[in-house]
């Protein structure tokens, strides 16, 4: 069974394990990592940064876990109240763990959360055409298409265009 844990300092093991696991498997779809990030002091600056843009109320992060170890992860960034209530979502899987419906079940999640919990009004995913697998899972847990963005994201030295998909809240929000 997999869990979702918010980001805490007792997991930079665990989560410096998956980065290095998956370093060239997840290097197609982030930005370039240089080798500092694969070292603990990066994790507990990146859980640092994370524990404070929840106290701030402008991101939370949480960590996939299965069988005692990080397996994922995903996160609502950029937390925008006042008229604008919405957020940009964020995720990752371990390369063994992908095709199995775990980050359904966790954008569903966490979707049900920034909904319900946070209050949020629309949630937007952006992702590049290439990454089918990705762009299924959000269609799956009900996000639309709303745009095409050239040159939107830097991704592992490159410019890459993206699909805009969002969902919107179906419990009306009173701001």
């Amino acid at each position: 069974m997999i869990k979702l844990v918010k980001a805490n300092k007792k997991l930079a093991p665990l989560i410096l394990d998956y980065y290095i696991r998956n370093r060239e498997f997840l290097a197609p779809f982030e930005s370039k990592r240089k080798a500092e990030f694969f070292s603990l002091s990066s994790i507990e600056i990146l859980l640092k940064r994370a524990i404070k843009n929840e106290k701030d109320g402008t991101g939370v992060r949480f960590y996939i876990t299965k069988d005692d170890k990080v397996i994922g992860t995903i996160a609502l960034n950029n937390i925008v109240r006042g008229c604008f209530h919405s957020c940009f979502l964020g995720y990752s899987l371990d390369k063994d763990y992908i095709n199995k419906g775990y980050m359904t079940y966790c954008v569903n999640q966490i979707t049900k959360y920034a909904f319900e919990e946070l209050k949020l009004h629309r949630i937007e995913a952006n992702v590049m055409p290439r990454n089918i697998a990705s762009k299924r899972v959000l269609e799956k847990c009900g996000f639309t298409e709303e745009g095409y963005s050239k040159n939107y994201l830097y991704i592992n030295g490159v410019w890459e265009d993206h699909i805009h998909m969002v969902k919107f809240n179906p419990t009306p929000i009173d701001i």
